[in-house]
C-alpha cells in the first residue's frame, strides 16, 4: 500500500513539474505559436502525385514539374492572396499544361488541377524545413495519384527550375520571412516539442 502512495505522489509530482515548466513558458510558446501560424498562412505550396511508383510515371511527374515551374503562373504575386487568385484563375491553364506534358509523351491518363488546404507532415526541402501543418496548396493529381509525390513551395517562390533540377531560392528565403520564421525554417529541432504543445492546446481550444 505505501508503494502505491508513493507512486501517486511521484504522478502527481511529475505532473504538477510539467504544469509549472508549461506555465514558466507560456509566453515562449505563444510567442514561436504564432510566428509558426503566421508562416503558415502566408504558404502557397506546390502538390505533384504520380500515377505510380513505376520509374516511368516517376519521370512523367517531374516533366510535370519542369513544365509548370517554367510557365511561372505565380510569378507576379505580392503576397499569399494574389498567388490564391493567380491559382484559381489558371487552374484550367495549368491542368492543360500538365496535359500537354503527358500527350507529347504518350501518356493517356487524366489530370485533375485544384486549389485545396492540405495537412502536411513536417517536409524538408533543400536547406529549409517547412514544419508541418495545413497549408494552401495547388494540387495536381496524374492518372490514379498513387506514386510518391513532389512538392515545393510556389508562394513565396522558392522553387528555382535550373535544367533538370530544382532547387531553392536562398535570396526569396531571406526576401519574404522574417529572421523569426528563417529561425524556424532552418533550425526546426530547436522547435518541435514547443509547436507540438502549440497545436495540441489550439486542437483543444476548437473542440470546446
Amino acid at each position: 500500500m505505501i508503494k502505491i502512495k508513493n507512486s501517486k505522489n511521484s504522478a502527481v509530482m511529475a505532473v504538477g513539474l510539467v504544469l509549472t515548466i508549461l506555465i514558466s513558458n507560456l509566453g515562449s510558446f505563444s510567442e514561436s505559436g504564432k510566428t509558426l501560424d503566421h508562416l503558415r498562412e502566408r504558404v502557397l505550396r506546390l502538390h505533384i502525385l504520380a500515377n505510380s511508383d513505376s520509374d516511368y510515371d516517376q519521370s512523367i511527374k517531374l516533366k510535370v514539374r519542369d513544365a509548370v515551374l517554367d510557365a511561372d503562373f505565380f510569378g507576379g504575386a505580392e503576397n499569399l492572396r494574389e498567388a490564391e487568385e493567380t491559382a484559381k484563375e489558371n487552374l484550367s491553364e495549368i491542368a492543360e499544361t500538365a496535359q500537354k506534358i503527358l500527350h507529347e509523351n504518350g501518356v493517356n491518363q487524366p489530370v485533375s488541377v485544384k486549389l485545396d488546404n492540405m495537412y502536411f507532415e513536417k517536409r524538408v526541402y533543400g536547406d529549409i524545413t517547412m514544419p508541418a501543418g495545413d497549408y494552401e496548396t495547388v494540387r495536381i493529381e496524374i492518372g490514379k495519384a498513387e506514386g510518391h509525390n513532389w512538392w515545393c513551395v510556389m508562394y513565396p517562390p522558392l522553387c528555382v527550375p535550373m535544367a533538370s533540377e530544382v532547387t531553392d531560392d536562398k535570396s526569396a528565403e531571406e526576401k519574404f520571412f522574417s529572421e523569426e520564421e528563417l529561425d524556424i525554417l532552418y533550425k526546426p529541432e530547436k522547435y518541435e516539442i514547443k509547436f507540438a504543445i502549440w497545436d495540441t492546446i489550439k486542437s483543444l481550444i476548437d473542440k470546446f
